[in-house]
């Protein structure tokens, strides 16, 4: 079974009016989004972390802890939560705690993070980007295994026989790791045994397999059962009721967006061509009518050896809020249904 979930960013921006709405009203639009996925039968509503103006993310375990209180059965996660930039410890707590109050529901995508913002914020050295991310990850990973920590590295004070609370109800808490296209990634949350979450935000779905097959071939290495090595894919998506309609409704904001970022990485800006491109049968938008982003979403999972999670994040297209509450409808009405079915029968 695939689970179906929504991953967001708490952008500021709506299409409910040319302007920005004010950031009371967008976190209010965004945990009606979290119950009404919970309502429609999604698994997983994700909340990322970025510290830039456009988005209201920078403490995801505060809005989980919100939309935990609001909810009954939707898993909670962060989607992701930047490591190399935070304190094991108090990220352990933050998700003990918010799993106590969803009583077991909590989650956290550990990774990098695609912006570099967090660094300079915390005082961090950028060069110093993956060897901070691989001893916080060793850091968290003993503290959710050991009550008692007795632990040393180079980036934190050492800690000599260290409780640390609270404890999460589940034992133990997920940890999925998120990657982009590094193979040395893969092959780290390979060999540790833990989920994989990768986002493909661009380019064709089917031209990360060698990744994934690095990830399945390092857990096998190391001695890790197969249906704990799951692979979970984070990508850009809408649904209407036609694909035309989706189409034509998430462009203008996906490429106003897409455009202004590619200012500042020296991208070109986004064409209606390339969108249509990348929402074709091999591109990695999963934008289009339920059936067709079903079929997508089985031709993804396919193209990487099979998939356990698809998110879509669909917030920076700027959309009212009563479409994005349609589109999550569609989602958990019709697209999960449509999707197992399908891999059921297939």
């Amino acid at each position: 079974m695939i689970e179906i979930g929504i991953d967001s960013f708490a952008a500021r921006s709506s299409g409910d009016d040319p302007a920005v709405i004010s950031n009371e009203d967008a976190i209010a639009q965004l945990l009606q989004r979290i119950v009404h996925a919970d309502e429609a039968g999604l698994d997983v509503f994700g909340i990322g972390e970025h510290h830039r103006k456009e988005f209201l993310d920078s403490a995801p375990a505060v809005i989980l802890a919100a939309a935990a209180a609001l909810t009954k059965r939707i898993r909670l996660t962060s989607a992701v939560t930047v490591l190399s930039a935070a304190d094991p410890v108090r990220v352990f707590q933050n998700f003990a705690t918010l799993d106590l109050i969803s009583r077991g529901r909590a989650e956290m995508v550990v990774g990098r993070g695609s912006f570099t913002e967090s660094f300079p914020l915390f005082g961090l050295d950028i060069e110093n980007y993956d060897a901070l991310f691989s001893e916080k990850l060793d850091l968290l990973l003993q503290i959710r295994g050991h009550e008692i920590i007795n632990w040393s590295g180079k980036f934190r004070p050492a800690l000599k026989n260290q409780a640390i609370y609270p404890r999460p109800m589940q034992d133990p808490i997920p940890i999925w790791i998120g990657v982009g296209g590094t193979p040395e990634s893969f092959v780290r949350a390979g060999r540790l045994g833990l989920p994989l979450m990768v986002a493909i935000i661009g380019g064709e779905t089917h031209r990360f397999r060698p990744l994934v097959d690095l990830y399945r071939e390092a857990g096998k290495r190391a001695g890790h059962a197969p249906e704990k090595l799951k692979v979970g894919l984070h990508s850009l998506g809408y649904v209407a009721g036609t694909t035309a309609e989706a189409m034509d409704e998430f462009y203008p904001g996906y490429a106003k967006t897409f455009t202004k970022i590619g200012k500042e990485r020296g991208w070109p800006p986004v064409t209606r061509a390339q969108f249509d491109a990348q929402a074709g049968p091999t591109g990695a938008l999963l934008v289009g009518s339920p059936e067709e982003v079903a079929q997508k979403i089985l031709h993804h999972s396919k193209a990487l050896g099979g998939v356990n999670r698809v998110t879509f994040q669909m917030d920076q297209a700027a959309l009212p809020q009563a479409k994005i509450l349609n589109a999550i409808t569609l989602l958990g009405k019709q697209v999960k249904s449509l999707c197992n079915c399908n891999l059921i029968y297939s």
